[in-house]
């Protein structure tokens, strides 16, 4: 089941070419990775409660298209693998309809008392099963 958000390109993400720069675009998505963890239950509750987090440990952003001044940024997401202690996710990301970029990501859950990589509690486990979904054609490009 894709997920989806939705956000307004503020003046201070204009770079001095007159688009989106391209942090913003990762920001963004950042923004989008938040929403999908609210979703699963990765929370603020889960992580105050349990010490435990989702760090991302690699993540591949395609830039297609220039994005102007105060655009609404409209962010599809899906969880495409959910196995042990990763998360795959990607991002596409719309403006005025057209798709202007994507990212996947590989996300990690960690303790972080001892710092190192767990198991998804059974519960984020089962939540991230129902939504996982086949990959994007993008999904796996290398740089190049």
């Amino acid at each position: 089941m894709s997920m989806h958000s939705r956000y307004r390109v503020r003046p201070e993400w204009i770079d001095y070419n007159g688009h989106l720069s391209e942090g913003y675009y990762v920001l963004v998505f950042g923004f989008a990775t938040d929403a999908v963890l609210d979703e699963i239950g990765v929370d603020a509750r889960y992580r105050s409660t349990t010490g435990c987090s989702v760090y991302t440990v690699e993540a591949h952003v395609r830039y297609l298209h220039e994005v102007g001044p105060d655009s609404e940024l409209d962010v599809t997401s899906r969880i495409v693998t959910a196995a042990g202690k990763k998360l795959r996710i990607c991002h596409e990301m719309s403006a005025n309809g057209r798709l202007v970029a994507t990212e996947e990501l590989l996300a990690v859950h960690v303790d972080g008392a001892s710092g190192r990589a767990t198991q998804l509690p059974e519960q984020v486990a089962r939540r991230t099963a129902e939504l996982v979904e086949p990959l994007p054609e993008y999904a796996g490009r290398s740089v190049g």
